[in-house]
């Protein structure tokens, strides 16, 4: 356990702070916590100044913490999902030596960070991961205290598992009540085993339950009589069962998102799901485990397909039981030669990796000429063949003699190649800063601000920006997501509209802005103010209503 942790730690911290806070999410879910901080409201959240209860509190909370201790900086702000992705795969572990054997446990811990999903949403400041660890951590703990005897084991594992419950409804709403709720109720429906419920401790868990999860809301109605209305309606129902939030997607959506996210262990997912599908009606008490791992990856996938809102993350907590589910699939084939279904796995990663190879390889050289393609490009392309040809190697494995043809050593070359290719495709994702973070039009203008400064966003809101900057920016002529904030108290003196803006940027004062490249050329083209040009990166400007150092 120590090795495996001490592993995963350098896996997931190494380069945590390689590149900048990209928006929307991750500066999103810092903001909110500095803003925590500096107005010791640990209640209602904050963004830019304005109520937001789109989520609820537990990952703020913890990012505050984080930011108390270490200070805004991007390895700390990352620090929490990067723990939670550990977590899951300790969780894995766990269960998978409990319920098969040490072997199991250790290559499912393998299988989970080396997918693509889960090792890249561990170093993304969101609230997947933790919620998908909780779960994780939830849901083993239910099945491996259905196997214990009454008694304190028992006790404790069910315990763990209405805590965990409760934090994860805490980080991320209702889900965390209805996703343990979905997969158990189907457990005990398909089993018939009604009778488990009167020993899951279930007065006492329920009770562990609301007195984790219950008192943030309550304090949040309290203090903010719309919290509820906005909070369950709008934010749960209204976003699972219609298109309210402009995030609908096809029900296949998440199909290709699996076979990427789990890639490259979708070469046997199909044939561990078979081989851990009950033969028959009747023998579905003979794999209980192997049902529950089963249920727990399908209804959570069925779930969300079936939502009127779909974001990639979202399924996320589906990892876990398919990793135990590959892994148990490997070890059952451990110590016989590569069967017919393993080398077909192989070989169709080889096909997909050449693939990989040539769009690295080819695709940047036929992109205009952008020194910053450039550079991407001379990052990927080194390492291109690199990926080919360790993925030749792992196809070729099943086909050598003598002990390379067991499982073993596809399962070491399959996952060295995945860790060398997250590790090139996380070196690679600092060339999109330009793109997805305002950090350096922030870091020219932070030294550049004087008190009664005032610094603007022209319809648009950069979600990193008031972190960079450390300070609530005027957002002009936008409500986006704020939309309901704004409506909710009075906060005209920083979310204004276009009046307000020429108004204050024609004053006596110092304002600087940052807006779209098609914003700024219609602004200058409108003639009603000046507007001097201090630096841009990529389509973002900033500029200012006055020349002159400040």
């Amino acid at each position: 356990m120590l090795l495996l942790t001490l592993l995963l730690t350098v896996f997931f911290g190494w380069g945590l702070g390689s590149r900048a806070l990209w928006q929307p999410d991750e500066g999103r879910y810092v903001e909110i916590p500095r803003e925590m901080t500096v107005t010791g409201d640990y209640v209602t959240p904050r963004l830019n100044g304005v109520k937001y209860f789109e989520k609820p509190v537990l990952f703020y909370w913890l990012q505050a913490g984080a930011i108390k201790v270490f200070g805004i900086r991007e390895w700390a702000m990352r620090l929490w999902p990067a723990t939670f992705a550990l977590v899951g795969c300790l969780a894995v572990y766990v269960a998978g030596r409990k319920l098969y054997d040490r072997r199991t446990g250790l290559i499912a811990a393998v299988v989970l960070a080396t997918a693509p999903l889960h090792y890249f949403l561990g170093r993304a400041v969101t609230l997947d991961m933790a919620v998908s660890a909780l779960l994780a951590v939830a849901l083993f703990a239910f099945l491996l205290g259905t196997r214990e005897p009454p008694g304190r084991a028992r006790r404790n594992y069910f315990w763990t598992f209405y805590a965990c419950a409760a934090l994860a409804t805490l980080t991320k709403g209702l889900i965390g009540m209805v996703i343990p709720a979905l997969v158990i109720g189907a457990w005990i429906l398909i089993l018939n085993e009604w009778r488990l419920l009167k020993s899951i401790y279930l007065p006492s868990g329920l009770a562990l339950f609301l007195l984790i999860a219950a008192p943030w809301h309550i304090a949040a109605a309290l203090a903010n009589p719309e919290f509820a209305q906005f909070y369950f309606i709008h934010e749960h129902f209204q976003r699972y069962l219609t298109k309210i939030h402009g995030r609908f997607q096809p029900a296949w959506f998440f199909i290709p998102i699996l076979l990427a996210g789990f890639y490259p262990w979708t070469a046997y997912l199909t044939q561990a799901v078979v081989k851990s599908w009950p033969v028959s009606w009747r023998a579905r008490h003979e794999n209980r485990e192997g049902l529950f791992l089963l249920l727990w990856a399908g209804l959570v996938f069925a779930f969300f397909s079936f939502s009127d809102s779909k974001l990639v993350p979202y399924i996320l907590p589906i990892l876990p039981p398919l990793a135990l589910l590959t892994a148990r699939y490997l070890v059952q084939h451990w110590e016989a030669p590569s069967s017919a279904s393993l080398r077909a796995g192989t070989w169709a990663l080889l096909a997909l990796g050449f693939m990989l190879a040539l769009v690295l390889v080819f695709v940047p050289e036929t992109t205009p000429d952008r020194p910053r393609v450039a550079e991407y490009a001379s990052v990927f392309g080194g390492y291109a063949w690199v990926i080919l040809g360790s993925l030749l190697a792992t196809a070729l494995v099943p086909f050598g003699v003598g002990f390379l043809r067991r499982p073993l050593w596809t399962v070491v070359a399959l996952a060295l190649t995945a860790a060398v290719f997250l590790a090139v495709a996380d070196r690679g994702f600092v060339f999109l800063d330009h793109k997805r973070s305002v950090k350096e039009l922030a870091l020219i203008l932070k030294p550049r601000l004087q008190p009664g400064d005032e610094v603007m966003t022209y319809q648009e809101y950069y979600q990193d920006l008031p972190v960079y900057l450390e300070r609530r920016i005027t957002v002009v002529d936008w409500k986006g997501e704020l939309r309901f904030g704004i409506e909710a108290e009075d906060v005209s003196g920083w979310m204004i509209d276009e009046a307000s803006f020429r108004r204050r940027w024609n004053g006596p004062h110092r304002a600087y802005l940052l807006t779209g490249q098609g914003n700024y050329d219609k602004l200058r083209a409108e003639g009603r103010g000046q507007f001097y040009l201090l630096a841009q990166t990529g389509s973002t400007v900033l500029v200012t209503n006055r020349m002159g150092l400040p």
